[in-house]
């Protein structure tokens, strides 16, 4: 694992596009298709609008969730609704989406369909941008979690999970580690002091599911990369 220290926001936009970019045109070029998973939040605004414009073959690219609210695709706390304003736009329109929640009052049927339509595309995640939360939580795998053991599991069997995050708001829906580690890429965007510290303390052994993040950080199946900025 690598944590690289960019001097700016801007910086850290600029290589994780690069980065994304470099990893879908490999998988391109040896699949013909590429997947790409992102995660939600706010502070993926400016790098989605950016990647938007990169010079991504879009049409040969799924796009889908790393996690998501349990909330109507319009609510204001969806990931799905956020990558609809601010990643599938222009040119990036062509790639394919499949998102995670199409019934809000359904939790158990939105993790099954969204397991089904992974495994339809019958290859792995190509690449998965990341982020991580105060408490060490990466995609929806919260710590105190009841669920968390399942979405730590190694070999758990199916790509998404639900999770009841302790006290985040909305139940959940969840890539487990499992599908995270069978990537091809992993990249993780992060910024400010705390989260430098939270990062730091995840990266001293052992992993600890009080810090889940910890459990990509130090494993060395999959190229991980890390990209902090100071704001």
């Amino acid at each position: 694992m690598t944590l690289h220290l960019c001097a700016t926001p801007q910086e850290q936009t600029c290589r994780l596009v690069q980065a994304i970019t470099d990893a879908l045109a490999q998988g391109i070029g040896q699949r013909g298709h590429a997947v790409l998973a992102v995660s939600g939040g706010r502070s993926p605004i400016a790098l989605f609008q950016a990647l938007a414009r990169a010079p991504i073959a879009w049409p040969r690219v799924t796009l889908t969730l790393v996690d998501e609210r349990l909330v109507p695709p319009d609510h204001a706390d969806s990931n799905a609704a956020l990558v609809r304003a601010h990643l599938l736009t222009g040119a990036a329109a062509q790639a394919r989406f499949l998102p995670l929640v199409d019934d809000p009052l359904d939790l158990p049927g939105c993790v099954a369909r969204a397991n089904a339509r992974l495994h339809a595309l019958a290859q792995p995640l190509t690449v998965a941008l990341l982020g991580m939360g105060d408490d060490g939580h990466t995609a929806s795998l919260f710590p105190g979690a009841a669920e968390l053991p399942s979405g730590l599991d190694p070999a758990y069997p199916l790509p998404y999970l639900a999770v009841t995050p302790p006290s985040a708001a909305h139940a959940r829906i969840s890539l487990s580690l499992a599908a995270l580690l069978g990537a091809g890429r992993l990249l993780l965007s992060i910024s400010g002091e705390a989260k430098r510290a939270v990062y730091a303390r995840a990266s001293a052994p052992p992993p600890s599911p009080q810090l889940p993040v910890s459990y990509l950080i130090q494993q060395s199946r999959t190229p991980f990369d890390a990209y902090w900025s100071p704001v």
